[in-house]
């Protein structure tokens, strides 16, 4: 296979920017860096999306009782930096995610009540709030993590914040939720070369074929079509078996990604018997469930 001439050795002190595509990310031959989202409104059909977010919730939680604002307290409100640390500390190598609101900002309540969702359904997420216009110790906070526009969302994993994103809508918070929380789907989490060759030996037998999801941890069309991965992870268990890598995790998946040649997340490898036997790169859902059952036999 290929290989892409000095894919990121070392980081380099010029990343800036990923060329960024409508469907997937584009890694420069000679660097790689990451994407920096500008700042935006919530969308226009906020509304729109919010009412399709409870549809599709409700029916995923049959039975649930519905949340409101009121039911909250799995969001923790976090009142000083000595609370913040804390609360960091306590969750341990779990996914934390904050949003920093402020009590005049429309986004921040419009957005909320699907934190509170989340925090109902995520039960290994830990929720924090973040006022930053309560008193200054929580404004003493915002500054500490450079906050300066609400509704703000950071996430972190071991006491490090991972990602973050600003005046985002309901759908991308929660595939961000899903993406860099996800530890008990049916996804195979993937961290080095030795994770791959052990998962290709184990279905070498049965001869089901593997769908390896390559992306990286800041990537905003791999966290797009996380969700279609999960869902397909559950509705073909009997016959495929998904698995995820981030190849900015460590040096053994970046070394991965250079020798397989991924210029380009997400890239999609399937792999049937020990040999990868095909690739698909982009995020659309329908693209990626045809090639699936392509490399399947059933198309």
């Amino acid at each position: 296979m290929a290989t892409i001439a000095n894919f990121l050795a070392k980081p380099s002190p010029d990343l800036t920017s990923l060329t960024k595509n409508n469907t997937f990310f584009q890694l420069p031959s000679s660097q790689l860096s990451f994407f920096t989202k500008p700042r935006q409104n919530l969308p226009a059909n906020f509304e729109i999306t919010r009412r399709r977010f409870q549809i599709i919730k409700a029916t995923a939680t049959s039975g649930a009782v519905k949340s409101t604002v009121k039911e909250d307290e799995k969001v923790q409100k976090i009142h000083s930096i000595e609370e913040f640390d804390k609360a960091l500390q306590s969750a341990k190598d779990k996914l934390v995610v904050v949003e920093f609101a402020a009590r005049d900002s429309i986004n921040s309540k419009k957005i909320y009540p699907f934190l509170v969702d989340l925090s109902r359904t995520c039960n290994d997420v830990v929720f924090l709030l973040v006022m930053g216009d309560e008193s200054d110790k929580t404004k003493a906070l915002c500054e500490r993590e450079k906050i300066d526009q609400v509704p703000h969302f950071s996430f972190y994993k071991s006491m490090e914040k991972i990602h973050e994103e600003e005046a985002i809508g309901p759908d991308q918070l929660v595939g961000d939720v899903l993406y860099y929380g996800d530890n008990h789907s049916a996804v195979v989490q993937i961290h080095n070369r030795e994770d791959v060759e052990t998962l290709m030996n184990q279905h070498k037998e049965d001869h089901k074929l593997i769908v390896l999801d390559v992306g990286l941890k800041h990537c905003g069309p791999c966290v797009k079509v996380y969700p279609t991965v999960i869902k397909l992870s559950r509705q073909m268990a009997d016959t495929v078996v998904f698995a995820r890598m981030n190849g900015d995790e460590n040096d053994s998946c970046m070394k991965f990604l250079k020798d397989m040649n991924v210029v380009q997340v997400p890239t999609f490898l399937f792999i049937r018997d020990g040999e990868i036997c095909g690739r698909y790169v982009g995020s659309g859902k329908g693209e990626l469930i045809g090639e699936i059952l392509k490399y399947q036999g059933v198309l």
